[in-house]
């Protein structure tokens, strides 16, 4: 794959993601959504079908990355680093865009703040908040939660056929739904870099009405936090397999 395959299909990819993800949320909890109050696990699934749809529009591109911590952990093993930052540089251009298509989508919603005198902070559908600040403890919950994501991912690739048959792909998404379910409850389950700090900027850039603080004294936790995963996601996987 050539470097301009990569950045093309991580951009295309990650935006995808963010704009099924990000939209889930935003259909979930903005007022005047028709989806409004559906619940954590239509959220789930649609993060769920958003991996699911950029992984498989990117694969023939880039492989579907969509995240730097599996770009990570993927170095890690393999000790093969020279296309990492141009993964990392399309999956943040990716996120950002997809940022911004979710608030297009939403824009009407998103004026409704102003329109009605509604104050509804925004961040959340853009990006992950948790339900108890507790930095450190918020910091080891990523941390696992991504090592629940890429150490799988990493042992997928050793079942013959599933890369092929693509259905690699169909396992990951439901593998992130999964992981909604079973571990989002405390920080919103960010596991990806990229899918938080991308669309943390646009919400920060973004013309949103009442949209509240972007919470920067927070934001390295979920990017630290899924660095750490996947990088040990690497290690364990290169020792134990």
């Amino acid at each position: 794959m050539s470097n301009g395959d990569i950045f093309v299909g991580e951009v295309i990819g990650t935006a995808i993601l963010i704009l099924f993800g990000a939209g889930v949320v935003a259909a979930v909890v903005l007022n005047y959504s028709k989806a409004k109050d559906a619940g954590w696990v239509v959220i789930a699934f649609g993060w769920g079908f958003g991996v699911m749809a950029g992984a498989y529009t990117a694969a023939p591109l880039s492989g579907g990355h969509l995240n730097p911590a599996v770009t990570l952990g993927i170095a890690m093993d393999t000790g093969e680093w020279d296309k990492v930052p141009v993964y990392v540089a399309g999956q943040m251009v990716g996120a950002m865009l997809g940022a911004v298509l979710c608030w297009l989508v939403y824009y009407a919603q998103f004026e409704a703040n102003a329109e009605e005198d509604i104050s509804q902070p925004t961040l959340g559908v853009f990006s992950t908040t948790p339900a108890i600040r507790r930095p450190v403890a918020n910091l080891v919950t990523e941390i696992i939660a991504t090592m629940g994501l890429v150490l799988p991912i990493l042992a997928f690739g050793l079942t013959e056929g599933l890369g092929e048959s693509g259905t690699a792909i169909l396992i990951v998404s439901f593998l992130v739904v999964g992981i909604g379910l079973s571990l989002g409850g405390p920080t919103g389950y960010a596991i990806n870099p990229a899918r938080d700090l991308g669309p943390r900027i646009v919400h920060a850039l973004l013309p949103i009405p009442r949209k509240g603080t972007s919470d920067w004294g927070y934001a390295w936790v979920p990017v630290v936090g899924p660095l750490i995963g996947g990088a040990l996601s690497g290690l364990v996987f290169n020792a134990a397999f």
